[in-house]
């Protein structure tokens, strides 16, 4: 039977319309991950000495064992992103007479084929044979190590367990995000050590096996809880519907204030909040708020007077990130649906506006809520304020405007990290006039008067773009009622 489930899983890719687009973006995936896998590698290879030279600590044992914690609270983050279960298979095979539970098995068994199991292995292996064994012998490099790995691997069917169970809530993920953070800004402060806590058990593991088996108890019961929750939800009706999709109904009362492109945007917004690729974009502009952490209190970006170029960059990054990942797909969301607004009066006005309305909506509540980096001087404040402005009045036009050329068409359904639907090059290059518009503006005033100059020219330039809001927002909307045509042939191709 699982060499029938494997050839019906590999007719199945082969015999795809898109067969050869999903082959050739799976030999660049598979070319770029093994460049990370590549990179993991060689990390794990100088980790002790990084740990000795740059720590300046003599026990680099101690220090990976009290910083495990928080490698996996890390890997909680990643695998929530990336790693997902074929469930959608199921469907395939549920109304046949076979054993749902060697199905179920077959399912868990595949996904464990992953490169993401292999990075605790390529990172802490050649740590444990530079450092460990040389200290402690071949047994306890071993143990220590398999404990280690088998840590990673309960990891990786809890997730899998996570994201059925609580597939539309990030209520789990941003507590996880939160502990993380929280954890390391105590332990860098010093108030509070929380990998210290679970520091005695994977040092146990070098004086003594049981720790591995205790793990490895650990591993077996996630597996057999995540397949026990699989086999007891694997009906047609429990995997199309549920309670959870209720929150996906809900709008966004105030944009209804702005008549059809405010009711537009409310579709939006059900749209993000339905679909996984567009839901993790959301939840990535979350994440992202904690990206001023690395720069502003680094002594590094600090200067005598004024403050670093980079800070621009970073406050562009905060208050824009929806705008700029959401806005380089911007019809491309709905291609699937685009012909519907074409034929309607005023349908594509309505829906270019609405967008608008939603990057705008978005970006302010961004700006709120990096309104706690002024912790770091009011000077930062000053630049997401003056970054803020230029988002509004000036990149979200660049956005809409280079998101035209050459749009491709998406199929929400087809997951979210790793997927290239209505990704082209044109999508990738969207990027760089983003991030260098700001700087055309900041930089002559910076090197002609001051930084504090450059900061108000870019203020100034968002607020005269919002004052022409309505001219602009009218004129990229012409553009797109002029391009219909060509973009709806585009979004008719066979995805």
């Amino acid at each position: 039977m699982l060499i029938t489930l494997i050839r019906l899983q590999l007719l199945k890719r082969i015999r795809s319309s898109s067969f050869a687009r999903s082959m050739a973006f799976g030999i660049v995936a598979i070319v770029i991950g093994s460049f990370l896998l590549a990179y993991l590698f060689l990390i794990g290879l100088v980790l002790n000495t990084l740990v000795k030279e740059v720590m300046g600590v003599s026990d680099a044992v101690l220090v990976i064992n009290s910083s495990l914690l928080y490698f996996y609270l890390l890997e909680l983050i990643y695998r929530y992103f990336i790693q997902r279960m074929p469930v959608i298979s199921l469907g395939n095979f549920l109304h046949l007479p076979l054993s749902k539970s060697r199905i179920i098995h077959f399912l868990l068994g595949s996904s464990f084929v992953s490169p993401l199991n292999c990075i605790a292995l390529l990172v802490f292996g050649p740590f444990a044979v530079l450092e460990i064994l040389p200290l402690y012998g071949a047994v306890p490099a071993a143990t220590w190590l398999l404990a280690v790995v088998l840590t990673s691997w309960s990891i990786h069917w809890f997730i899998l367990w996570f994201k059925q169970r609580f597939e539309d809530s990030q209520t789990g993920l941003l507590f996880v995000s939160a502990v993380l953070f929280l954890s390391i800004v105590s332990s860098y402060f010093s108030f509070f050590d929380l990998g210290a806590f679970f520091e005695p058990v994977f040092t146990f593991a070098l004086e003594s096996p049981v720790p591995v088996f205790l793990l490895l108890t650990v591993g077996i019961l996630s597996y057999f809880l995540c397949f026990a929750f699989y086999r007891q939800n694997a009906y047609l009706d429990e995997l199309s519907t549920g309670d959870h999709l209720q929150f996906a109904d809900r709008d966004l009362g105030f944009l209804s204030r702005f008549g059809l492109a405010g009711e537009v945007a409310n579709l939006e917004w059900k749209l993000i909040m339905r679909h996984k690729k567009s839901r993790t974009y959301l939840t990535l502009c979350l994440v992202f708020l904690l990206y001023g952490l690395i720069f502003y209190g680094n002594p590094s970006y600090q200067v005598e007077s004024g403050f670093s170029k980079v800070y621009i960059f970073v406050g562009t990054f905060i208050t824009g990130i929806f705008m700029i990942q959401y806005g380089q797909l911007f019809l491309s969301w709905n291609s699937p649906a685009f012909d519907f607004y074409v034929h309607q009066r005023d349908g594509l006005r309505a829906l270019v506006h609405g967008k608008y309305l939603l990057f705008a909506s978005i970006s302010l509540l961004c700006f709120i809520l990096s309104v706690p980096y002024v912790y770091f001087g009011w000077h930062v404040l000053l630049i997401h304020l003056a970054t803020f402005l230029f988002n509004l009045g000036v990149t979200m036009h660049l956005v809409i405007y280079l998101a035209l050329w050459k749009p491709k068409p998406m199929d929400l359904n087809k997951g979210s990290m790793f997927n290239f639907e209505g990704v082209g090059i044109s999508q990738v290059l969207v990027i760089l006039p983003l991030l260098v518009a700001p700087y055309a503006v900041f930089l002559p005033f910076s090197y002609w008067f001051n930084d504090y100059v450059g900061l108000a020219a870019l203020g100034t330039a968002g607020t005269f773009g919002l004052l022409v809001f309505r001219r602009i927002s009218s004129l990229m909307t012409d553009r797109v009622i002029q391009m219909k045509y060509e973009i709806a042939s585009a979004f008719r191709q066979e995805l």
